[in-house]
């Protein structure tokens, strides 16, 4: 049981994603996300606090979880640190490259992600846009590299 709570919190992600990534990182923080959409020579962005955002309250929850008798609330805390983890080789190792690796990757699902994402990162302001997601994208960027 507590694996399907892993696994669906996983999941359940990348909806919260999209979600979070078009409402509040496109809305009202875009003051935190703007420099995430504007080229700059800097290592840090003020976006990398979006880290502490998300993690803080997550380990909150897995503290809780585990030592007030509330499991579920830990496994919930796991699937979601699971997938931030996902997320940060996904996004900043290997789509922005913060740390040089798979750049030649011929791999189509990484490829769509990766497509689609420099998709998103067309538009420089916060109204425009495409692709919120992470993990899963329009199909047409799946297409693009998965010939038949």
């Amino acid at each position: 049981m507590n694996l399907l709570i892993v696994l669906i919190t996983f999941f359940v992600m990348e909806g919260m994603t999209w979600l979070i990534h078009k409402y509040i990182m496109h809305g009202f923080l875009w003051y935190l996300h703007k420099d995430h959409h504007q080229p700059h020579s800097h290592k840090l962005e003020k976006n990398d606090y979006f880290f502490l955002i998300f993690a803080l309250p997550t380990i909150a929850m897995m503290y809780y979880g585990k030592y007030h008798n509330m499991d579920y609330l830990f496994y919930i805390g796991l699937g979601i640190t699971l997938y931030g983890m996902a997320y940060f080789f996904v996004h900043d190792l290997f789509i922005h490259q913060r740390i040089k690796v798979l750049r030649n990757t011929k791999n189509p699902y990484l490829l769509a992600i990766r497509r689609a994402h420099k998709q998103h990162h067309k538009y420089l302001d916060k109204h425009k846009g495409e692709c919120y997601g992470f993990l899963w994208v329009p199909i047409h960027y799946f297409k693009m590299y998965f010939k038949s």
